[in-house]
């Protein structure tokens, strides 16, 4: 199988010319099948290879020096394709999808049942559509560089069990990174350390696109400490998603709601983000449909005001954070919230939730809460609220103001409500 050095078996003995104009697809099936089947690795010397429709066998490695080695879409299903499949590694190289259509449910590199998939230090640019696409794989996707996306820069369905790291994803069309199952259940994909930037939404619609980050009906997913900016929509948007843990991230500039987890969720942590530039903050929102139980802990929520982006005359825009259902927000700094600094229910939608210790400035009113019959337990304890323009606590039915100030008084009406202890000026 061709000279094996430290780095593989010499791609150029297997007949691979790069530079060349010829398309090299059946070269390099043929020296990917050879070499699969050793376990060595190939090595590409640096330059340009056209091909399209290559499938890699179990065991398949391909390698280059990071940035020189590129494979250009010539066209067909794919440009790499793996499936049912132990073991793929892509390591350093440059997979260029130069615009060339894909069909609809084809994505540039294409990855479907592999037990052990490794893409690192690769660049996949100029995506038609989706530009990595991994159903039912495990294994490790990072380090990359993923720009110009048409569709979803990085999506997977039914993982067990990847990792999504320290990618860099600038410019995707409809979405960053989507974590999706086709039924709601166990999922645990890592999505930490990315830095997404410029997603636009395309395909239009009222928050299915125009994401950082998506995760449906994956349970159990940890979104840690990624930078995420300049998105039509959400930075990152959990629904029906259990046992979701968005913590550490860093939002700014985007569309719609920052930090959403919404739906048929049970057990969501928010914690330790900043967010600075959006419609709403924080959303832990749709307790009619089932989704109850959240930590909201730690934040920095500031510069949040209605934008162009969904102008839902139904709600309010310009909020910190939203709460429904069995929830605790404590330790959070909300400021300059232009509607309401802490919302809390919506309606008749609001039971068990405790919102402790927060720092409210220079918002209209500083603590939303709602007064509508049915409404359940809620405390309002140890918050300081500072500048409000329209009042420090206010009762709400729905999004209209239709109490006073409760902070001076005025609460008794409520039984669902206790206020003690905050600090108004």
């Amino acid at each position: 199988g061709g000279p094996v050095s430290a780095f593989g078996i010499d791609a150029a003995t297997l007949g691979l010319r790069p530079g060349s104009a010829d398309d090299q697809t059946l070269v390099l099936q043929r020296a990917l099948d050879r070499t699969a089947a050793t376990g060595a690795p190939l090595a590409f010397p640096p330059g340009v290879y056209k091909v399209g429709g290559v499938r890699l066998p179990d065991g398949a490695r391909l390698v280059g020096a990071p940035g020189a080695v590129r494979l250009q879409f010539l066209g067909g299903a794919s440009l790499l394709s793996a499936a049912n499949v132990g073991r793929v590694s892509l390591d350093g190289l440059v997979l260029d999808g130069g615009g060339r259509p894909l069909p609809p449910d084809r994505a540039l590199l294409q990855c479907e049942q592999v037990d052990a998939l490794a893409v690192t230090n690769c660049s996949v640019a100029g995506a038609d559509g989706t530009a990595l696409y991994l159903y039912k794989c495990a294994g490790t996707i990072a380090d990359n560089r993923v720009t110009e996306t048409g569709d979803v820069a990085i999506q997977t369905r039914d993982s067990r069990g990847m990792v999504i790291a320290r990618n860099v994803i600038a410019g995707a069309g409809n979405n960053g990174i989507q974590v999706l199952r086709f039924e709601a259940g166990e999922d645990g994909t890592l999505i930490v350390d990315n830095r997404v930037t410029d997603v636009r939404n395309r395909a239009g619609g009222q928050g299915q696109f125009g994401n950082a980050i998506n995760v449906y009906r994956a349970n159990g997913v940890i979104v840690r400490g990624n930078r995420i900016a300049d998105c039509a929509f959400s930075g990152v948007r959990g629904n029906s998603a259990s046992n979701l843990q968005i913590v550490g991230n860093t939002v700014t500039r985007v569309g719609e709601t920052a930090l959403y987890s919404e739906f048929q969720f049970e057990a969501a942590l928010v914690a330790n983000n900043i967010v600075d530039g959006a419609q709403m903050g924080v959303s832990i929102a749709n307790f009619a449909s089932g989704g109850r139980i959240a930590v909201v802990q730690g934040n920095i929520l500031r510069n949040l005001a209605p934008g162009t982006v969904n102008p839902d005359p139904e709600f309010l825009l310009g909020v910190g954070m939203y709460v429904e259902a069995d929830t605790t927000a404590t330790g959070n700094v909300v400021e300059n919230a232009s509607a309401v600094g802490i919302a809390v229910g919506w309606g008749p939608y609001l039971r068990d939730v405790s919102v402790t210790g927060n720092v409210v400035r220079q918002c209209g009113i500083g603590v939303g809460v709602t007064v509508v019959p049915g409404a359940r337990s809620t405390v309002l304890s140890a918050n300081i609220i500072s500048g409000s323009r329209a009042g420090a606590i206010v009762g709400l039915d729905h999004k209209t103001p239709v109490t006073g100030d409760l902070a001076t008084g005025g609460a008794e009406p409520y039984p669902h409500l206790s206020l003690s202890g905050n600090k108004v000026s």
